[in-house]
């Protein structure tokens, strides 16, 4: 497989407040090919505050990718989704949409409001472990990012 040499880390947003699936998800991304950088924030509001560099981040680059589940605390992340895709120096980022919500209307919501993708999450471990390698090996290895970092 060829890969495009790269001259800085991937950033990824992991907007989750499950610590077993933040595990999870960072040993999966940790294991890439590909350098990333994965920074957590557990509930949607902390996530939105991280987005506009807001208080202790302010020098936080911009994240190339952000994962979003949609039940959060504080701020739900269908009003993340929202906000994020409302926003002008935001709603280039893609957005994938990590959820166990299978409800039509929260997969028809997310596309309406630009997600690029929503994937339900698995319940069993090894699907779950399964799912996370297929997002990272085709948003890491395939998906082109713009070089320009703000």
């Amino acid at each position: 497989m060829s890969v495009a040499v790269r001259t800085r880390p991937i950033e990824i947003l992991l907007v989750e407040n499950n610590p077993v699936d933040v595990r999870l998800i960072r040993e999966t991304f940790k294991d890439a090919r590909i350098s990333n950088n994965v920074r957590v924030a557990i509930d949607g509001q902390a996530a939105m505050d991280i987005l506009c560099r807001r208080g202790v981040y302010v020098d936080t680059p911009k994240p190339d990718l952000i994962i979003l589940d949609l039940s959060l605390p504080k701020k739900d992340g269908r009003e993340v989704l929202e906000d994020i895709k409302g926003d002008d120096e935001l709603k280039a980022v893609p957005v994938i949409v990590l959820s166990t919500s299978d409800y039509d209307k929260d997969i028809v919501s997310a596309y309406i409001h630009h997600a690029s993708c929503y994937i339900v999450k698995p319940l069993e471990f090894d699907e779950f472990t399964e799912a996370m390698k297929s997002l990272r090996d085709f948003w890491l290895f395939f998906v082109r990012f713009p070089t320009k970092q703000d």
